[in-house]
């Protein structure tokens, strides 16, 4: 059971939002934010939020789409982006890419991602980058039978560049950041935690990622990080485990770190492995929990979606 990717299933968002509706908050923190779609969407209610993780990729997107007020990509920074994507050098500056990608387009990730290194808006930067995980998704969704059909990769940067949505301005200085999970928590007062719950599993951080794994080496320009980055983040959740009692006690022990944030909203996928019985208990141990929301995906995913509030 426990040999499994922590992604989080798709299908969660709206479930999501359903239930932080009913709750009063102004200012919400995102300790695990993965995609940015649920910050994003807390912008426009006009919450301030905090949004953090562990993973590069995840904090760029962050960026982005959360922290960004008003910020676009100009037709210049497009044009300097796309330049000579295809035209190979001495070699890849990032050899990871032949792992996830043929020649002609890791050379295409490789240039393109040394010419974003040289735009000098960290927002406008990190717009960039989230446009090209959009393209490398793209590229690897394709398999030998509908290859054909693929687009070039420039084609579909322009494109996806052009439909991205346009930052909004909520009017508050909302903060992303690349931090420990227990440090960001311990730092921040806002009035709601939503703490989307890392599922259990005993595979390596890199492994637990799944596809998007590439998005990292590729954001960070390498893949010899993964084993300093899991050893930093030893003993703390998300994390790979080896029995629920040692995930149950990361989950009590970031709890207990946030005490001083009123709201908890507390999302967990139950698969079988882990129960919302034992997460309700851990809870009780530092909090009275309130209400207890579920929707069942069984069907489509074998799983059910869970948010406990306290």
């Amino acid at each position: 059971m426990l040999n499994k990717s922590t992604v989080t299933p798709r299908g969660w968002l709206a479930f999501e939002l359903n239930v932080l509706r009913r709750l009063n908050f102004k200012s919400a923190a995102l300790p695990f934010t993965g995609e940015a779609n649920l910050g994003m969407y807390l912008k426009r209610w006009g919450t301030k939020v905090l949004a953090n993780d562990l993973l590069q990729w995840s904090w760029m997107k962050s960026l982005a789409d959360i922290q960004n007020n008003g910020e676009n990509l100009s037709e210049e920074n497009l044009a300097a982006i796309l330049e000579d994507a295809y035209v190979p050098r001495y070699r890849l500056a990032n050899q990871s890419l032949r792992n996830w990608f043929n020649e002609t387009d890791s050379w295409w990730f490789d240039n393109v991602r040394q010419n974003i290194e040289k735009i000098e808006s960290p927002i406008s930067k990190a717009i960039a980058l989230s446009v090209g995980m959009g393209v490398g998704d793209y590229a690897l969704s394709f398999n030998e039978e509908t290859l054909e059909l693929r687009q070039p990769l420039s084609n579909i940067y322009k494109r996806l560049a052009s439909i991205k949505a346009k930052p909004v301005n909520n009017g508050q200085n909302n903060i992303c950041s690349n931090r420990i999970v227990n440090e960001f928590v311990a730092e921040n007062y806002p009035d709601l935690m939503f703490l989307r719950l890392p599922r259990a599993n005993n595979l390596s951080l890199r492994k637990s990622q799944g596809t998007k794994a590439w998005r990292e080496e590729w954001v960070r320009g390498n893949d010899d990080f993964w084993d300093a980055l899991e050893a930093e983040q030893t003993g703390k959740l998300g994390t790979h485990i080896e029995t629920k009692f040692q995930y149950l006690r990361l989950v009590e022990d970031i709890l207990q770190t946030a005490s001083h944030i009123q709201t908890w909203a507390i999302a967990h996928v139950e698969d079988g492995f882990i129960s919302t019985q034992d997460v309700v208990e851990v809870i009780s141990h530092v909090r009275r929990v309130d209400t207890i929301y579920t929707k069942d995906f069984s069907e489509l995913t074998g799983t059910k979606a869970v948010i406990i509030t306290a």
